[in-house]
């Protein structure tokens, strides 16, 4: 089976990585692996995909995001699938000479493996389902090459963090801005109160001065 350049499948001995397939134990040296569970829970959509993607890689294999479901009232997103890059199979495209490959080699092999995670009335994303074998080699990218994704995914961690911050302090104003249209809005009411006071005082005073004319 050719390899993707970059990668190397991990050995078994002394000093090197283990990668196990369909089932085998996994291990790590030195870098414990967090494997995933039905019920397990996160903060967010994102931070299920920080999980898995992380997860995928000590594994060696290449996380793909896959389909979702969205609420039909508001279109947001309920439920995501997270699986493997060689799930499903290459689609042939049919042509005017019948059935023409794609140009490039397919690298989906029908891997089942993958977790779907939804969001629980509790406000977590929880996972509902997970499927662990693959049915391929599982590879792990160099040392060079995880330093890079590990900085990725602190950037990535970063700007999810940034971007939280963001909603919170729109949050925020929104909040002050709801209080101060209410302040606003009792103000109009106030005086639109005092307003009809008036009309009503001078209708008074010209029913008065109406009757005073009619003694005279």
């Amino acid at each position: 089976m050719d390899l993707d350049e970059g990668v190397v499948i991990a050995e078994g001995s002394a000093g090197h990585d283990l990668v196990g397939n369909e089932g085998d134990s996994v291990m790590q040296e030195g870098d414990s692996i967090v494997e995933p569970y039905e019920g397990m829970e996160f903060e967010s959509e994102d931070a299920a995909k920080i999980f898995y993607d992380e997860y995928a890689r000590k594994i060696g294999f290449v996380m793909r995001v896959m389909s979702c479901r969205r609420s039909e009232r508001d279109g947001r997103i309920l439920a995501r699938r997270l699986g493997c890059n060689k799930e499903g199979y290459c689609v042939s495209i049919r042509g005017k000479f019948g059935n023409v490959r794609k140009p490039r080699a397919s690298t989906r092999e029908g891997c089942k493996a993958m977790i779907h995670v939804k969001f629980d009335k509790s406000g977590k994303w929880v996972i509902t389902k997970f499927v662990k074998d693959h049915n391929h080699h599982l590879v792990v990218a160099p040392r060079e090459a995880r330093q890079t994704m590990d900085e990725k995914d602190k950037r990535i961690q970063e700007l999810t963090m940034e971007l939280r911050n963001k909603k919170r302090l729109c949050a925020t104003y929104q909040e002050q801005l709801n209080a101060f249209m209410k302040i606003v809005e009792d103000h109009s009411e106030q005086l639109s109160k005092k307003i009809q006071n008036v009309v009503k005082n001078l209708k008074e005073f010209e029913s008065i001065d109406q009757a005073l004319l009619q003694h005279r």
